[in-house]
């Protein structure tokens, strides 16, 4: 079953920190077309949802905010599946927010709620593709 705004498939992902493991719903975005509109035009974001940009192979990777009326937390996921870095974006910013280094996989939640919950790099994520 779909996501009720975007379609896309859902699926858990899971951020393990150091004291507990927190489940998110997951929009996978894994097509060009899906990973090209992302978030874009959505009204919000709940605490437990997420989207994840799999990648098919480890490379740089930027976002930005065009037409993105939320802010987002911009989850850049390394090859050991571990965070590599958190940017928070701002709604409509037309700046792009990058990865350091090479990555396989970005994961957007709420703004502001990684810092909320205590998620930082070097924390483990798991997923499986639906």
């Amino acid at each position: 079953e779909g996501h009720p705004i975007s379609g896309l498939e859902l699926g858990e992902v899971t951020i393990v920190t150091a004291d507990r493991e927190i489940p998110f719903v997951t929009e996978f975005a894994i097509t060009d077309q899906a990973q090209a509109r992302g978030m874009m035009f959505r009204e919000s974001i709940e605490d437990n949802e997420a989207m994840i940009f799999p990648s098919a192979t480890p490379e740089l990777r930027s976002f930005w905010m065009k037409n993105t009326p939320i802010s987002l937390d911009i989850i850049f996921i390394d090859a050991e599946r571990r965070i590599a870095n958190i940017e928070t974006a701002v709604p409509y910013s037309l700046a792009s927010v990058q990865s350091k280094g090479e990555v396989i996989a970005v994961f957007e939640i709420r703004g502001g709620l990684a810092a909320e919950l205590g998620i930082k790099p070097g924390d483990a994520v798991q997923w499986e593709l639906p």
